[in-house]
């Protein structure tokens, strides 16, 4: 499927609300679902008027049978710069960085906790990685529209961008020395993971302020990426609720 479409119910109800969609199929045999009908009421409030069909149709159109009776077309709108988001996050910002991550359901799964832990947004190489597709958005239920992401052309260019901002940057990765529960997460932060198999490139991990790993018991070496940015989100989230902010990172 192109990019520029949502299916399923949290991803549509969502894209609706952002003023998203241009056009919404639903499956004419799930017209007494309440969510359907929720979902159609708000696009009837935002001007959108539904085109019911036979689920055969909107399998063609969602590209599979996933889309739990809703597709919808979204406008055509440029995506926002780095600049343009830095200068409406109140301090201090926690941004994620994605370097590379391939699989759609993680990349959904990193925005679901990306928003759920308070992230102020999510950073995007274009190149030699997943595209916020249709899959992405239903994997984060929502939230693809609800934060801000940003796809940037040089990552290694934006990271430094950030740092002359003011930012603090932080990759994860199995092998720092430092813990991430020992580590201060109460400044302007940016968080680096990397990709599913070869997790953060060279050049990123040595623009990098700081490298910390996630202490693990057991015999398992690494985590799901998804599992790692949310366990690294919440401590941030939780370090930022039970202390004040220091002028900087220690």
């Amino acid at each position: 499927m192109a990019e520029d479409w949502a299916i399923g119910v949290h991803a549509v109800a969502a894209a609706i609300d952002a003023g998203e969609v241009e056009q919404l199929w639903v499956a004419r045999e799930r017209e007494e679902d309440r969510r359907i009908r929720e979902v159609v009421a708000a696009a009837e409030l935002h001007g959108i008027r539904p085109r019911w069909a036979a689920t055969a149709e909107i399998n063609r159109l969602g590209g599979g049978p996933q889309h739990q009776g809703l597709v919808a077309r979204l406008l055509a709108r440029p995506a926002p710069t780095l600049a343009q988001v830095l200068e409406d996050i109140p301090a201090p910002g926690l941004l994620l960085i994605l370097d590379g991550i391939l699989d759609p359901h993680n990349l959904g799964a990193c925005l679901r906790s990306a928003e759920a832990a308070g992230a102020n947004a999510v950073v995007l190489p274009k190149d030699h990685a997943c595209p916020v597709n249709a899959t992405v958005r239903k994997a984060a239920a929502g939230a693809a529209s609800r934060l801000p992401i940003v796809v940037v052309t040089n990552l290694v260019r934006s990271m430094v961008g950030l740092q002359e901002y003011g930012y603090w940057i932080a990759g994860l990765a199995g092998e720092a020395s430092q813990d991430l529960y020992e580590a201060d997460l109460r400044g302007p932060l940016a968080l680096v993971l990397g990709s599913e198999e070869k997790g953060l490139r060279r050049l990123v991990r040595e623009h990098c302020d700081f490298l910390w790993h996630i202490p693990m018991c057991g015999a398992v070496e690494s985590l799901n990426v998804s599992v790692a940015g949310a366990l690294a989100l919440f401590e941030a989230r939780r370090q930022r609720r039970t202390q004040a902010k220091p002028d900087e990172l220690r």
